[in-house]
């Protein structure tokens, strides 16, 4: 499994139990706690221990990659973004010989201490990688593609956007720029089989956002901004005006991927109606009355996926989970929001692994509602934290892998959101 960072220098990568694919399998910045491999990229050979040696001053060499032990490095974190690598089987940390700042000087294992000779800086070249498909539930039923095999274009003016966007065709749609809705308000009614993704940092939608209606399915929206559709003369529960980033009703295979969503007037993400195969993740919701609210249906059949989204100064439905036969949450982070993750109605959640901080009732359940909770980490928050019954086995319908709750902050901060390197 060879991470596609690009030359100079080593890089790093997880050992065989992280699944190919997965985010967790293209991090250019380690993740403390976590065992590696680090190869180099020109030969494609690893860092490896000399016959293994377990001593203090055995030299480490590249070598062919064999999963051997002695070529596995536990990265652990000693502050400061810097980090020290421990082999699996000495126990001994990488370090330069005699603490040398000069060139050509040997690395080798000893015993770790604090000495700034064993601490590594990893400087991401690229940047963190991210596959092109679909995970989670959207992941299933054939999988969530988009545009994929239509036509590609690059729209710079809103009438662009809503020419394509609603097409009856595939496409996928770069949008370069900030694009200002018109009327103000406007959710453009995207049709199915596109992908609409910003290129790099640059597509932000302006005072306005999308709509996915009854019978769209197979979209995919990624790497954007979508912000500001704020009423000041709205009543205080913001209903007057029902202007949201993303709404969908009775939509099928959906993907929300790397949007930073921001100051709408009414929800920042609504699943309604029986919408599912909704995947939602490394998202920045923020700024928001009403945050991510999920049913408007009697009916328990909708699956939905919601992993690595930062929630963060928002007020409700954080989310509000309504109805819903399976709700996978995993490695979330809500910060300062008044409220946490509501399991409502007739749903079976799972939450795993998420990281609650400044958060009124982090989770909670309604008395019909399953929750079932394991490794999360709950801090400065105050309320509900309740679970109860069996929920699912998430595992049964896809595969995924879960990062420690203590580094979901971390992550969250430099990978949620739009990214240079998507859409480019």
């Amino acid at each position: 499994m060879t991470v596609p960072v690009p030359e100079p220098g080593p890089i790093a990568r997880p050992s065989a139990s992280v699944p190919p694919g997965s985010p967790a399998a293209h991090a250019a910045v380690p993740v403390s706690g976590t065992t590696y491999q680090v190869s180099v990229t020109n030969s494609g050979k690893c860092l490896d221990v000399t016959a293994g040696s377990t001593a203090n001053g055995g030299l480490v060499q590249q070598w062919s990659c064999s999963g051997d032990t002695w070529q596995q490095f536990t990265v652990n974190s000693a502050g400061s973004g810097v980090f020290t690598l421990v082999n699996v089987v000495s126990g001994l940390c990488l370090a330069n010989k005699d603490a040398s700042t000069a060139s050509g000087v040997a690395i080798i294992q000893e015993s770790c201490t604090a000495n700034t000779n064993k601490q590594w800086l990893f400087t991401p070249i690229g940047g963190r990688t991210w596959p092109s498909t679909a995970d989670g539930f959207a992941g299933t039923d054939g999988g969530t593609t988009g545009g994929a095999g239509g036509t590609t274009v690059t729209v710079t003016t809103y009438a662009d956007l809503v020419r394509y966007a609603t097409a009856s065709t595939p496409y996928v749609i770069r949008v370069d720029g900030a694009l200002t809705a018109t009327p103000y308000g406007n959710e453009i009614r995207v049709t199915s089989n596109k992908t609409i993704v910003g290129v790099g940092t640059r597509g932000h939608i302006v005072n306005g956002g999308f709509f996915l209606g009854a019978g769209t399915s197979n979209v995919i929206i990624r790497n954007l901004t979508i912000r500001d559709t704020r009423m000041a003369d709205d009543d205080p529960g913001d209903d007057a005006y029902d202007y949201d980033s993303i709404q969908m009703d009775t939509a099928n295979r959906i993907w929300i991927d790397h949007n930073h969503l921001a100051r709408m007037n009414d929800g920042l993400i609504d699943s309604r109606k029986d919408n599912t195969n909704l995947t939602v993740s490394w998202n920045v919701l923020a700024e928001n009355n009403k945050t991510f609210g999920i049913g408007w249906t009697e009916n328990v059949t909708s699956r939905i996926t919601i992993h690595h989204n930062w929630f963060r100064g928002t007020n409700s439905r954080n989310p509000s989970a309504d109805n819903i036969a399976y709700a996978h949450m995993y490695n979330n982070y809500l910060q300062n929001t008044g409220s946490g993750n509501w399991s409502r109605g007739a749903t079976k959640m799972v939450l795993e692994n998420s990281y609650f901080d400044n958060v009124k009732d982090p989770y909670y359940k309604d008395a019909a509602a399953q929750l079932r909770q394991s490794g999360s980490i709950v801090v400065n928050s105050t309320g509900r934290q309740e679970t109860g019954g069996s929920a699912f086995t998430p595992s049964s319908f896809y595969s995924y892998t879960l990062d420690p709750a203590a580094n979901v902050p971390s992550l969250l901060g430099t990978y949620a959101g739009p990214q240079a390197n998507i859409g480019t």
